[in-house]
């Protein structure tokens, strides 16, 4: 009979052996998990339209957004911009549908203003001192979110959505993504063009899946389509109702194909294409969320009431409601029925400005308040009694 001692682990092979250590999950840049269901989704490049979409706080992966807008203003491309904009800061593959490598230029370049210290907040030494049981009254309550340690040891906080400046335009050296285009119409030729000429529609998808394909899975695809079906810029056989439609398919069948790699944000003149048309309402029907931004008349834009300072002056300007923005279906929010707080906030009357540093800002629409005319009351009045006899 063999003894042994207690309190004494007996080795064996496989136990002795050192485990490896698991590899982290390294994060993709430009993606987190959505604080609503935990997928994963991207920037717009726009905060609140980041906002916007049903407490995601960004597009969710596998999506799309189509983008209408009435009249002949170009709001809809600002938003496709920043989105093109935002990908290529943050290393996504930008796929552009329809324009030439001159737009690369017209994208706007990243804001270098500081953000100044609030008037309202005091050193911690000039603070008043008060119980410290009501010292946190009236604070916003968060919820501390650990943060990723970097290689040296210190917390790294990625930049989720970055702020551009429409005056400026994106450096060569802040583009760490990758951006094609596949021109809708070729150059004008006095030659003419044969028959069996391929669909950019159609030639389009084939070389976004084979990149899909072939592409590693940390790799983040943008499609970009502006102004689809405009007669500048798609004619002849690319605009026939079954080539969108047929395109329309197949984008969807790549978003659900691949739901942790692509995104895509259209957009549409509804001027032309109203939503009463059919084809208009299969669109929206193959799209995941439906904007609709219907611009103000210049004679009817409302500004906020006018301040004293010039700081405060120049804000005002800045926040002048230039249209509306209707919000008829949100990605994945509405494809599982809807029916919560978020998408009754999101369908309120939701008014559009367009900032120099912020881009399009998105907020509830509501009416300035009524001005104090007295002076001018009590002038029109002296009028009229100088007048009677």
């Amino acid at each position: 009979m063999s003894f042994r001692k207690r309190n004494v682990v007996v080795s064996t092979p496989a136990a002795s052996q050192a485990a490896a250590p698991k590899a982290e999950n390294v994060p993709i840049p430009g993606v987190r998990p959505s604080p609503h269901d935990s997928r994963p989704t991207t920037s717009t490049g726009t905060a609140s339209l980041d906002n916007l979409l049903a407490g995601h706080a960004g597009l969710p992966l596998g999506t799309s957004l189509l983008i209408g807008e009435h009249g002949t203003t170009d709001f809809a491309g600002v938003l496709l911009r920043y989105y093109a904009a935002e990908g290529l800061v943050q290393g996504h593959q930008v796929h552009v549908l329809g324009l030439y490598e001159g737009w690369r230029a017209e994208l706007p370049g990243l804001s270098t203003d500081a953000k100044s210290p609030s008037k309202s907040e005091a050193p911690a030494g000039e603070k008043m001192k008060i119980a410290w049981r009501y010292e946190t009254m009236g604070a916003p309550r968060t919820r501390d979110v650990p943060q990723r340690q970097g290689p040296d040891g210190t917390a790294s906080a990625p930049t989720f959505c970055h702020s551009f400046d429409l005056t400026k335009r994106l450096a060569h050296g802040d583009i760490k993504g990758q951006i094609s285009f596949h021109p809708s119409m070729s150059s004008p030729s006095l030659t003419a063009l044969p028959k069996d000429t391929v669909s950019p529609f159609k030639a389009f998808i084939r070389d976004l899946a084979s990149k899909l394909a072939n592409s590693q899975p940390a790799t983040i695809h943008r499609v970009v389509v502006p102004g689809i079906l405009s007669p500048t810029g798609y004619t002849g056989p690319s605009s026939r109702p079954e080539d969108v439609l047929q395109f329309l398919h197949a984008l969807r069948a790549l978003l659900r194909q691949h739901p942790a790699q692509l995104t895509a944000l259209i957009t549409l003149p509804l001027t032309l294409f109203p939503r009463s048309t059919g084809l208009t309402r299969w669109m929206e029907i193959l799209s995941d969320g439906v904007l609709e931004l219907v611009p103000l008349q210049s004679n009817s834009v409302h500004a906020p009431p006018p301040s004293s300072s010039k700081s405060d002056s120049k804000s005002s300007s800045e926040e002048q409601v230039q249209g509306l923005l209707k919000v008829h279906t949100l990605p994945v929010f509405d494809e599982k029925g809807g029916g919560s707080s978020e998408a009754h906030a999101a369908r309120e009357d939701q008014s559009f400005s367009l900032s120099r540093s912020r881009g399009l800002v998105i907020k509830p629409f509501s009416l300035p308040p009524v001005l104090d005319d007295e002076p001018e009351r009590k002038s029109a009045e002296a009028g009229k009694r100088s007048i009677e006899f």
